[in-house]
């Protein structure tokens, strides 16, 4: 597979800085942000970075419709279906389970950027993708398949250039903490270190389990990534730091974890997070502090990876009413 030229859609680069109150309200660590949350399109988030490749080279192969998948509330498919009415190109979304009651968060900004909506009910989300695929190609839509979380070795790629990118931002850190699902993010975040000399730690939190956040799909995933750009990684899956600890009961499943980060960081310094990644991202991060795990001497850089229309369908249980 050749790199092909990315189609700009995000506003990079992406913001750092100093989070001041949430650090002095801790006593340490020195923590800061990377506002992947900004990247512009649909409401930013990380996906846009991937989307930039992933469509570059559905249009290099003359496809005319996009189709990926994810949960009812997915970050991925909101920017999916935004990415696709800004190139000009028609967007089907396989979404879990069945349509829900409201329309609402990523759900209504979905149907807004005019995608269409495929229900997978009981079926297995993967293969009601590829079946979806499979219609599409057989109705002559020349569709273009985007895994979930456009998790690939080229939408990976954009990560290890945002590694790059931060570097060059002069912000010298010990720890990068992160959500991770389908994995690419992170993947890409571990080539662009290697790749591009960045030496502290990348903690990946697990928010889900299942997808792509396994050690060894990991490594496979960064190594193919440095190798579309010219490198060669080798990476041992033991050394990744995913931690599995914030499952809770489950994916999208709203805790007193996701409530307190939320809170403490709206409250604190003004930035919202969302209920399924960010929360629980920032919830472990929160609690590897609190328990000593992360020491009051770090440097600790929370890369904020988006989902802030996803609080919209939670807010019954953000709030009382």
């Amino acid at each position: 597979m050749s790199l092909p030229d990315r189609i700009p859609l995000a506003h990079l680069p992406t913001p750092v800085h100093r989070l001041e109150r949430l650090t002095a309200h801790l006593g340490g660590p020195e923590l800061w942000i990377k506002r992947d949350d900004l990247t512009g399109l649909a409401l930013g988030g990380n996906k846009v970075r991937k989307l930039e490749y992933l469509i570059a080279a559905a249009q290099q192969q003359g496809a005319k419709t996009l189709i990926t998948a994810g949960a009812v509330q997915s970050n991925h498919c909101r920017q999916t279906a935004a990415a696709a009415a800004r190139c000009g190109l028609n967007c089907i979304l396989v979404l879990e389970a069945s349509r829900p009651d409201q329309m609402t968060g990523n759900l209504l900004l979905d149907k807004l950027f005019g995608a269409e909506l495929v229900w997978a009910g009981e079926a297995d989300l993967e293969l009601a993708l590829l079946r979806a695929h499979e219609q599409a190609a057989a109705a002559a839509r020349q569709p273009y398949l985007i895994p979930i979380g456009g998790s690939s070795p080229l939408g990976a790629v954009a990560y290890a250039e945002a590694m790059a990118e931060f570097l060059q931002q002069g912000v010298e850190v010990d720890r990068i903490l992160l959500a991770t699902s389908s994995g690419g993010t992170l993947a890409g975040l571990l080539a662009g270190a290697a790749l591009y000399g960045y030496r502290g730690r990348i903690t990946g939190i697990c928010i889900g389990p299942f997808r792509g956040s396994v050690p060894e799909n990991l490594a496979d995933l960064a190594r193919e990534a440095a190798g579309l750009l010219g490198g060669d990684l080798s990476l041992d899956p033991r050394a990744i730091d995913l931690r599995q600890d914030y499952l809770g009961p489950g994916y999208g499943v709203f805790t007193e974890l996701e409530r307190n980060a939320i809170e403490i960081f709206a409250r604190l310094e003004g930035i919202l997070l969302d209920p399924v990644y960010t929360g629980r991202a920032a919830g472990g991060m929160l609690d590897l502090i609190l328990s000593g795990e992360i020491g009051s001497s770090e440097r600790v850089l929370f890369w904020h990876t988006g989902g802030t229309p996803a609080l919209f369908a939670y807010a019954d249980q953000l709030v009382a009413p």
